[in-house]
C-alpha cells in the first residue's frame, strides 16, 4: 500500500511540475491550441508536451514558445509522424 502512495506522490509532482514548465515555456494562446488537440489527438499531444518539457528541461528554450512556432512545431511532427502505406491487390 505504501508503494502505491509514493508511487502516486512521485506522478503527481511530475504532473504538476510538466503543468508548470508548459505554463512557463508557451504563451497563453499556445497552451490554449495545444489543449485542443489533446481532444482530437492525444498521442500528438503527448508527444509535443514531452518535447517541450525536455527542450526545457536541458535548457533549450530561452523563452516562451508563441501560438505561430506551435504550430511549426505541430507541422514537422505531424508530418515525421504520417507512415508511408501500400495497397496490395490480391
Amino acid at each position: 500500500m505504501s508503494e502505491d502512495y509514493y508511487r502516486q506522490q512521485k506522478e503527481e509532482e511530475e504532473r504538476r511540475l510538466k503543468e508548470t514548465i508548459l505554463r512557463t515555456y508557451l504563451t497563453p494562446r499556445a497552451k490554449a491550441r495545444l489543449t485542443n488537440i489533446s481532444l482530437v489527438k492525444p498521442e500528438l499531444s503527448a508527444s509535443i508536451e514531452n518535447l517541450i518539457v525536455s527542450l526545457a528541461t536541458s535548457g533549450r528554450l530561452d523563452k516562451a514558445i508563441d501560438e505561430n512556432e506551435l504550430k511549426q512545431v505541430l507541422l514537422k511532427a505531424q508530418k515525421s509522424s504520417k507512415r508511408p502505406f501500400k495497397i496490395r491487390r490480391i
